[in-house]
């Protein structure tokens, strides 16, 4: 799995909501930073190369859909991130966010809850 700039990734999450869309309405979703058409329309070509897209032909216009769904990226996406900075390593992680105070005791209970019951 490639990865996305933050802009592709802004873009997915779009196709994502929209299930499919044209590129003026991906456009009409964008808040902030508005990119051009033409540019928009090469950003999502590059997630069609890049295997996250797909499309329907209508004409000269196409309809894109997103090829991947967002449970596959995100798996993908955090394997990546806990071998990249983490060493490969969940215990590591959570105790990171244990440390940034992100994740409360009452969360980490509520996790080893949910770990138990799968056994």
């Amino acid at each position: 799995m490639q990865k996305l700039t933050n802009k592709e990734e802004e873009i997915m999450h779009i196709l994502w909501k929209l299930e499919k869309a044209f590129v003026k309405d991906v456009l009409a979703e964008i808040k902030d930073d508005k990119p051009h058409y033409n540019t928009l329309s090469t950003i999502i070509r590059n997630l069609e190369e890049k295997g996250y897209v797909g499309h329907t032909a209508y004409g000269n216009t196409h309809q894109y859909h997103p090829v991947i769904t967002k449970e596959e990226y995100r798996k993908g996406f955090m394997s990546n991130a806990i071998q990249n900075y983490f060493n490969n390593s969940y215990k590591s992680m959570v105790s990171f966010f244990a440390k940034e105070e992100k994740i409360s005791a009452d969360e980490l209970r509520e996790i080893l809850d949910m770990i138990e019951k799968k056994k």
